[in-house]
């Protein structure tokens, strides 16, 4: 059942379509993966795969599955080898036009989605701020982006209004994918049903008001930003970006190639007069296979030039490498490639951040780029973040394991195994895409899968 408030102005809004909308609620939902490149050739992958995948027609990476598909329960998932993501949810990213050395902000990043399929366009190169206001949503964020394995990326846990206070002009790419009243995710998600009311979608316009001014402060002339809903709410959408260009003139809604099956923006809808709705796109669920979503594609008046702004506090310094002569002498015996980057500490915790990081004073940051592990007495221990971060071409020592013999589970559920080879730490993978450290002593591989993550 529909809320009937939703239902009534829904009819109104799609008229004659309005039967087939109704309809689409009787389907069972679309599911879908991302392949992860920065540790899958994709075509190796499909290949080789025994999942029932289908290409998602508006992401190269994206692969609708079938019922009969577990993606989640396969150690691939814990590899991060590709991540679970709504294919309407894969939409907005490209649109930003990412390259690799940009600076990128993704303002609402929780779980997580977005955050990672941005991270996989820059390469490595450049930098990623992913920022979630709630602290338990943002320590999510921060897991998925571990598991991706993307080491150039700051995960915050701030309010927009701080960041802007921090970073004025500093971005050359935002997506602001905001927090909104979800009846997009209606036949996906029911507890969106139950928590709806048109007093909400009020309260979220309000607050996606507030989060797209401090989103185009933030932003260098001639950058881009991407907003998006997961709702079909006139005010949330044509009426948010309408009021966000009466605000800001400086700003204009981009004309961009539509995918198949997506719809325009209605200006009749926008609340006041604003240019370009009609640029805007709806992702509708009986028109495509996916969920319902909204984006926009605006650009900041202005070129971007060579000289890159910097943020309120200037750039992260760094630590010595005097500070780290274990972890140092762990990289000699371990990584035949070592991360690059800019050294930081936090109690006994090291990381490895991107070079020209912004100064992150002022900020709660819970991920300052790639976590290399805990600084123990007179030794270093490597994180779980560090080992899905590499690839068996960067250590020394590697052990294979598979998912067919089930030894890739086992390894998962936290057992050890015997083995031969010289003793140290070892790279453990499954089928070639790493998976976790473990560590030889006395013929047996010790297991340093992380004790939270095991699955039985």
């Amino acid at each position: 059942m529909l809320p009937i408030e939703f239902e009534q102005r829904m009819k109104q809004m799609l008229g004659e379509e309005y039967p087939a909308f109704e309809a689409s609620y009787e389907k069972e939902k679309y599911q879908a993966l991302r392949l992860n490149p920065l540790k899958v050739d994709k075509e190796c992958f499909l290949k080789k795969t025994t999942f029932n995948l289908k290409q998602v027609p508006w992401e190269e990476n994206g692969f609708y599955y079938t019922t009969q598909d577990t993606p989640g329960k396969h150690p691939y998932h814990e590899a991060g080898v590709y991540y679970i993501q709504e294919p309407s949810a894969m939409a907005p990213v490209p649109f930003l036009e990412i390259k690799p050395g940009d600076r990128v902000l993704d303002l609402c990043a929780a779980p997580g989605g977005k955050s990672t399929q941005i991270g996989v366009a820059l390469q490595g190169e450049g930098l990623l701020v992913c920022n979630e206001i709630h602290p338990a949503r943002a320590k999510i964020l921060s897991e998925n982006v571990e598991r991706l394995g993307i080491r150039n990326a700051l995960v915050t846990n701030e309010s927009p209004e701080k960041l802007r206070s921090i970073f004025a002009g500093y971005f050359d790419k935002i997506l602001v994918d905001a927090p909104c009243s979800g009846e997009g995710m209606f036949r996906k998600n029911e507890d969106a049903k139950e928590e709806w009311s048109l007093e909400n979608v009020g309260l979220c316009a309000d607050r996606q008001d507030g989060i797209l001014d401090c989103a185009a402060d933030m932003l260098r002339p001639g950058g881009r930003l991407v907003y998006s809903t997961c709702t079909f709410a006139p005010q949330e959408n044509e009426g948010s970006i309408a009021r966000f260009l009466e605000r800001h003139p400086e700003f204009a809604v981009l004309k961009v190639n539509m995918p198949e099956g997506f719809s325009e923006g209605n200006p009749a809808w926008a609340g006041c007069e604003a240019e370009g709705i009609k640029n805007t796109m709806r992702i509708w669920p009986h028109e495509v296979n996916g969920e319902g979503h909204f984006l926009a594609v605006l650009q900041k008046k202005g070129s971007l030039n060579s000289a890159q702004p910097l943020s309120l506090y200037g750039l992260e310094k760094g630590i010595s490498t005097k500070e780290i002569t274990d972890y140092l002498a762990f990289a000699r015996e371990t990584l035949n490639n070592p991360p690059q980057g800019i050294y930081l500490k936090f109690g006994d915790q090291l990381y490895a951040a991107p070079e020209g990081l912004p100064a992150l004073k002022g900020l709660k940051v819970l991920r300052p780029g790639l976590h290399l592990g805990t600084m123990k007495k007179n030794r270093f221990e490597p994180s779980h973040a560090l080992a899905l971060a590499l690839c068996e071409e960067e250590v020394f020592h590697s052990h294979e394991l598979t998912v067919a013999d089930g030894s890739a589970a086992a390894f998962i559920a936290g057992q050890t195994f015997p083995t031969e080879g010289e003793k140290g730490w070892y790279l453990i993978t499954v089928d070639g895409y790493s998976l976790g450290w473990g560590k030889v002593a006395g013929g047996i591989m010790k297991n340093h899968y992380p004790k939270g993550l095991r699955k039985a």
